[in-house]
């Protein structure tokens, strides 16, 4: 039996869809990725065939399931006829109200992500989810630029993700003023010097990702 045999991304859909209300409870673990095997039909086979990495897996999956919503949600504004700071400021949003529904998931995922041994799959989610805001923003930089602007762009959603998390302010209002001011020290950095100096300015400006995280996991450590 070979993968062909299956429409393996529709049931990983499935599961991580399913999955998402358990994570609330369980965490990003076995029994969660069980219980929505079992609720979606599936067996412990085809769970283990689904996502062959097992949890590091599953939140990696989610991260592109949420990337593909945002991707779909941005092409309904025909992004083609707008600037490309609006189009990424559209991007990331996008994904946060994707995410909206599921945000004491992304909350366990950020969580999950920043255990020692997970870094390294973090830092490769986030560049995944800011090299497909890039280029659908209509990004075809190919020297420093194309890692210069996916660096700052990580720093831009990371910490806005961040303040989404712990946004209180009606409708996330705040959220989007912050993530406006954000995109906005990019802009000033792509339209100057662009150097790496100005690069590290703006990043020592942002709030750090790995310090917000490491707090999200002690709050969450007793779950």
């Amino acid at each position: 039996m070979n993968d062909g045999e299956f429409d393996l991304d529709g049931i990983r859909d499935e599961m991580i869809e399913a999955m998402l209300p358990n994570v609330i409870f369980d965490g990003w673990g076995t029994q969660a990725l069980r219980d929505a095997a079992a609720s979606t039909g599936h067996d412990a086979d085809t769970a283990a065939l689904a996502f062959p990495g097992g949890i590091p897996g599953t939140v990696e999956y989610f991260s592109g399931w949420a990337d593909r919503k945002m991707l779909v949600e941005l092409e309904k504004h025909d992004p083609g006829a707008m600037r490309v700071r609006d189009r990424i400021t559209l991007a990331v949003r996008s994904r946060l109200e994707v995410l909206a529904p599921h945000e004491d998931a992304v909350r366990r995922a950020l969580t999950f992500l920043a255990l020692p041994q997970n870094t390294a799959l973090g830092a490769k989610i986030v560049y995944r989810t800011v090299d497909a805001i890039w280029y659908a923003a209509g990004d075809t930089s190919t020297d420093h630029n194309y890692y210069t602007k996916r660096a700052l762009l990580a720093a831009v959603l990371t910490s806005t993700t961040l303040f989404w998390l712990n946004d209180q302010s009606e409708d996330k209002a705040d959220t989007w003023a912050f993530l406006d001011r954000r995109i906005g020290d990019v802009m000033r950095v792509g339209r100057t010097t662009g150097k790496l100096a100005g690069v590290g300015n703006v990043l020592a400006n942002l709030p750090s990702p790995f310090r917000f995280a490491r707090q999200i996991r002690r709050r969450a450590s007793g779950f």
